[in-house]
């Protein structure tokens, strides 16, 4: 791992998620970018000292050798360190897990993009709500047709927790969140709006040509926006909204998604990941609950029988479980097993900075409709 030393927010839920399932073993870190918390970090994690490292590309060069080296490199660190540290681990042999955004720029994630490909190296990104049984199986009902053609998509994910301006009384998570040299060109824009982008993408399985949007910092003095509307248009005709605000006051972590086909409509709120309400055209509403439904994806992802709650941390130990079965199939040389392959990996990476690039083009041009960029 690298990043997720004491007082950090998001590697503890990665190594928790990552224990789950039994797939994997804490090795070696370079757990802080300061040497002191560095060494602190690894020792309440009873690493070996031999394999705590205080500088990441030390660790690449030293792991890549060993003959008990690691498979795999954890990256949870700001923003801005994500793209150089992938690429050191990447040219070294060793596979990667990004904390998402991928990274701060377009220009970045297409590198990685081709340097996961040139090495045969996995980059996944861990874009947890995907890894839901009933997003797997929203996403599948979507494939089959079941809602018809898609018209009109509405995703929100709103938060309150940086309704005052926490980045100055001490919030280590606020403070480099909220600094453009560190969290990149957008704050809320990049921390949960590329969750909702992305949520809404992986179920609908289509991409928007155009988008018109907003980008404020409501907070005054805030360097970087929390609060972020678009209007979306699609290649086929169809339209969407996406709102993602971290000064929603009440709000705690409030993803929800709804699809409207010309056939059905379906509703997902990751604050009850359990549920999904399915409603077909000029019918009721129907509850479909993890345990009961069927479909391959959401089976896979199902570790408790219904009534049993499953959430945030087992929805991220999927990630890690699918990770693990691909880091596993590329070791020994096999086939990359079919009930992996919903994992999320760069390539959701660059989709979602096509997707900041081009809201911050248009908020920049006064919300003037603008094409995503693919070529």
């Amino acid at each position: 791992m690298v990043g997720g030393g004491k007082g950090g927010y998001i590697g503890p839920t990665h190594r928790l998620a990552a224990r789950i399932d039994d797939c994997y073993e804490l090795v070696a870190g370079a757990l802080s970018s300061d040497p002191l918390r560095s060494v602190e970090s690894a020792q309440e994690l009873q690493l070996d000292p031999a394999r705590s490292y205080v500088d990441y590309r030390n660790m690449a060069r030293a792991e890549s050798q060993r003959k008990d080296g690691i498979d795999v490199v954890v990256i949870v660190t700001p923003n801005h360190l994500h793209a150089p540290i992938a690429k050191e681990f990447l040219n070294a042999g060793i596979h990667v897990i990004c904390d998402k955004p991928l990274t701060v720029s377009l220009q970045e994630a297409l590198e990685l993009q081709a340097l996961s490909r040139s090495t045969g190296m996995l980059l996944v990104l861990t874009h947890t709500y995907s890894g839901y049984p009933m997003v797997r199986h929203a996403k599948e009902l979507v494939s089959q047709g079941e809602l018809g053609e898609i018209r009109f998509i509405h995703v929100e994910y709103v938060q309150e927790w940086l309704a005052e301006p926490v980045e100055r009384s001490g919030n280590r998570q606020a403070e480099w969140r909220t600094d453009p040299e560190r969290s990149g060109p957008g704050g809320c824009l990049g921390d949960i709006g590329t969750h909702a982008y992305q949520l809404a993408s992986y179920i609908s399985g289509i991409f928007p040509s155009q988008v018109s949007s907003e980008v404020v910092a409501m907070v005054p003095g805030r360097r970087l926006d929390d609060h972020v509307q678009a209007m979306l248009r699609y290649p086929s005709g169809g339209r969407g909204v996406l709102i993602a605000s971290q000064v929603a006051t009440g709000e705690g972590n409030a993803l929800r998604l709804r699809v409207y086909g010309s056939k059905a409509a379906i509703s997902f709120d990751q604050e009850q990941p359990d549920f999904l309400w399915y409603t077909p055209l000029n019918g009721s509403t129907v509850r479909l609950t993890k345990g009961r439904v069927h479909s391959p994806g959401a089976e896979h992802a199902t570790r408790l029988g219904a009534g049993h709650p499953q959430g945030f941390l087992e929805a991220f130990a999927q990630l890690y479980r699918d990770a693990a079965l691909q880091i596993s199939a590329v070791i020994e040389q096999k086939e990359i097993p079919e009930s992996s392959k919903l994992l999320t990996t760069v390539d959701d990476g660059v989709e979602g900075m096509r997707f900041v690039e081009a809201v911050l083009r248009s908020a920049a041009n006064q919300s003037e409709w603008t094409p995503i960029r693919r070529e």
